[in-house]
């Protein structure tokens, strides 16, 4: 497991402690000091031998020259556009599972969503309620996308727009904007 900030990072391949590592940080500690891993550069995150990589900060990191260092098998984009165009086709080549940022990190804006609704009917949710609804609606868009991403034989990232692209034809034909 490893974890990097703009200053660089930490990597111990027994994992890192989530909460020692925060603590570490609210006590004003850098992220390559943590002594709980081997200090790394960024570059180096690229090459960690992982099953899941995250890039969850950048836009614009996973290119031609970094993706064929990336090991994971899946590639949750959790920041919005890490990949470039020629970094997610050297991913695809490789077989790697990309998780495109559009799905990836959706929670956050369906979250926002909740947020609105309830301020409009002055009813609040309880957490857990929030991560169930949350639960539900992630899973089945994964469904979705993966299952177009089957049906038509393309990427996830072609699957999610896809989807997104008959969504928004679809309202505009219900709306009668479109003859």
């Amino acid at each position: 497991m490893a974890v990097t900030d703009i200053l660089g990072g930490v990597a111990n391949e027994r994992g890192l402690d989530p909460q020692t590592l925060q603590n570490h940080l609210q006590e004003g500690g850098k992220l390559f000091e943590f002594p709980g891993g081997d200090r790394i550069t960024n570059e180096d995150l690229f090459a960690v031998d992982c099953d899941v990589f995250v890039p969850a900060a950048v836009e614009g990191q996973i290119t031609g020259r970094t993706a064929p260092r990336i090991t994971a098998k899946i590639v949750a984009e959790g920041a919005n556009g890490p990949s470039t165009p020629e970094g997610d086709r050297v991913l695809e080549d490789r077989g790697i599972l990309v998780i495109p940022d559009v799905l990836a990190n959706a929670g956050g804006v369906t979250v926002s969503y909740f947020e609105w609704v309830q301020d409009l009917q002055f009813y609040f949710w309880k957490e857990a309620e929030i991560n169930q609804r949350l639960q539900e609606i992630m899973v089945e868009a994964f469904r979705r996308v993966q299952a177009m991403a089957d049906a038509q034989k393309v990427s996830m990232r072609q699957a999610a727009l896809m989807l997104a692209v008959k969504r928004v034809a679809d309202a505009m034909r219900l709306r009668g904007l479109y003859p």
